[in-house]
């Protein structure tokens, strides 16, 4: 039996990435952690067989996928709003309840990640992270796992078709139907215009300061006029400035109720949310995630779930206080 100095030594700085395949499979951070400690179990178990017969990292991405499509199996896809219907034009449509018992697509913190995470790949092709975690979720499970090893880790055809226990003909259709499926869904040209550095940072302090002080005036020349907000998990949804503005005036912002802490989440500029519980403190809220173009923010997903913030390294009981 191999020690296990020796396993963490070989198998550990794989850890992140790993991470990141099983969420881009899973669409859920917290799925995703479940699966890459079974992933450690069934390595850690299986480790004096491995005989080196390929490489550790091959070697340990099979497992976790395998782990994936199983618990897929028994589970649906996670959508976003935007994945179920139509957005509305109109602030004044009645807002459906909450669905809190539907697994929703969930947002990842960047620095759970690591800065070698081959999903760097993917926010350079792509621009819009989130959007392309959403739009795999479109794909069948196998396709998902076909299309991220190939496409986003570049692992040889020949190498998915050993991991899957399948041959080269089946990849090589399933990354067909895939690519198709995903270009369907998927992320458009115009989303990769990223603002520079400085024009992010000006741009983000300015919708800080304008979310916090409810500042209308200040927060329309921050957003496209083709701006879209949606709030997992209220199912309805929002396009246009004019009812992207009359929702948040009407059901969501009043003057230093929320504070915005800065953070990043599927390679785009986010915020984890608090809202003021009276007495100065501060509870948590979620996560929200900004999509830039230009100059402007070109949709806000806002994740109303307080559990996610743990996950981005915030310590609830901690974080209530304002300071």
């Amino acid at each position: 039996m191999p020690s296990n100095a020796d396993f963490t030594a070989l198998a550990e700085p794989f850890r992140p990435e790993l991470l990141a395949h099983c969420y881009r499979i899973l669409g859920s951070i917290h799925d995703a952690e479940d699966l890459v400690q079974e992933t450690y179990l069934r390595a850690w178990r299986g480790f004096d067989g491995f005989e080196g017969r390929s490489s550790v990292r091959r070697w340990l991405y099979r497992i976790a996928t395998m782990a994936c499509l199983t618990a897929l199996e028994t589970r649906k896809r996670r959508p976003l709003p935007s994945g179920l219907g139509a957005p509305s034009d109109d602030h004044r449509v009645a807002v459906a309840p909450r669905e809190p018992t539907m697994a929703w697509l969930q947002p990842a913190p960047d620095a759970r990640f690591g800065a070698d995470d081959p999903a760097t790949v993917v926010a350079a092709r792509t621009g819009v992270r989130l959007a392309f975690i959403a739009a795999l979720q479109y794909l069948s499970a196998r396709q998902r796992a076909v299309l991220t090893l190939r496409d986003v880790l570049g692992f040889r055809t020949a190498e998915v078709a050993e991991m899957l226990d399948t041959t080269i003909a089946a990849v090589d259709s399933a990354l067909r139907r895939a690519r198709a499926r995903l270009a369907d869904a998927g992320p458009v040209a115009d989303d990769l215009a990223e603002p520079d550095e400085e024009t992010r940072r000006t741009l983000l302090d300015g919708y800080v300061d304008a979310f916090t002080r409810a500042d209308l005036a200040a927060l329309v020349n921050l957003l496209r006029v083709d701006v879209e907000l949606e709030m997992p998990p209220t199912p309805t949804w929002f396009t246009g400035r004019r009812a992207v503005l009359g929702f948040l005036t009407d059901q969501v912002l009043r003057p230093d109720l929320w504070r915005l802490t800065p953070t990043s989440a599927n390679g785009q500029s986010a915020f984890v949310i608090h809202r003021h519980a009276g007495d100065g403190r501060y509870e948590p809220y979620g996560v929200q995630v900004l999509t830039l173009i230009g100059a402007r923010v070109a949709r806000i997903t806002a994740f109303n779930d307080a559990s996610l913030v743990p996950t981005f390294g915030f310590d609830p009981a901690l974080a209530t206080e304002r300071g």
